[in-house]
């Protein structure tokens, strides 16, 4: 007679189900306004393509990393990494970081993403290295802003709200270096 084991649970993450149907919703509420007839609220199919590619590649990520860990500070530094990333994309896309969303200086902030996502491989997804990496993309976001700054084209207001983007960066690496 042959024990039946249970099957190994240990990478299950029970915030799955509520994330996926958290973006699910986030999803439908443009359709759902729409349909009711708000205004300004005006969604082509590309937008929604756009959208739920997006909320699925940060789901995904957050998937990815609560496999790669399970410490609940490793879990929410992966999840707000991926928060931002999704976060500074679809700013860009919408209305863009610094002037409108054609300003080709917002192409700079997919330099932020990729020092984001370098950084991570580089470390092998090791907690210290991520720290490192996402402090250098925190970093990274400031640079630019500083960038900006000097070019003198972005109002006062612009320039701050941007800045503040490095926050979740910097919060990300502190979560990171009390992951084990």
């Amino acid at each position: 007679m042959t024990a039946t084991r249970a099957p190994d649970r240990s990478w299950s993450n029970r915030l799955s189900p509520w994330l996926w149907c958290g973006a699910a919703g986030l999803l439908s509420a443009p359709a759902i306004a729409m349909w009711l007839g708000a205004p300004g609220v005006h969604w082509t199919a590309l937008d929604f393509v756009v959208m739920g590619l997006l909320l699925a590649t940060a789901c995904g990520l957050y998937e990815f990393g609560t496999r790669l860990n399970g410490g609940r500070a490793w879990r929410a530094g992966f999840g707000l990494a991926a928060l931002t990333g999704l976060l500074t994309v679809w700013v860009n896309l919408a209305v863009g970081m610094l002037g409108s969303e054609t300003d080709p200086v917002n192409l700079m902030f997919a330099g932020v993403l990729a020092v984001a996502a370098i950084g991570a491989v580089a470390a092998r997804f090791r907690p210290q290295g991520m720290s490192r990496a996402m402090a250098a993309a925190g970093l990274a976001q400031l640079a630019v802003v500083a960038g900006a700054a000097i070019g003198g084209r972005y109002q006062l207001h612009e320039l701050l709200l941007t800045g503040c983007f490095a926050l979740p960066w910097f919060a990300s690496a502190v979560l990171f270096s009390r992951a084990r």
